[in-house]
């Protein structure tokens, strides 16, 4: 249930991709104390993006899941940013999250609602 998208304009290859969104995977569901095998993770191309008015490297990121608690964020931005400078050394200072709490009844999956 939880999802995580992943937008920068920092070119990226296959390689680095897929090992990003092994890490991104388990971040979240470490982060969220939520089973892995729910969790989805997205990573888009690079697309044109700039932020401060400067198109040097930045992310943009979504977290969404259901019943994601207020007390998490800090700790999951502190990972999710830190997994980004890390991995594609963006600075964190150049990273936007986005946090979003769905209710069990906006979430859908295997034909059903959670």
């Amino acid at each position: 249930m939880p999802y995580l998208k992943i937008q920068t304009n920092l070119p990226h290859d296959d390689n680095t991709r897929q090992g990003f969104l092994k890490k991104a995977s388990a971040a979240v569901a470490s982060g969220l104390g939520k089973p892995e095998n729910y969790v989805m993770v997205a990573f888009d191309p690079a697309i044109p993006m700039m932020f401060a008015g400067k198109d040097t490297p930045c992310t943009y990121m979504e977290l969404k899941s259901i019943g994601l608690p207020e007390s998490k964020t800090a700790a999951l931005s502190e990972s999710l940013c830190g997994l980004v400078e890390s991995e594609l050394g963006i600075p964190s200072n150049r990273i936007y999250i986005e946090f979003s709490d769905a209710s069990r009844a906006m979430w859908g999956w295997d034909r059903k609602t959670f």
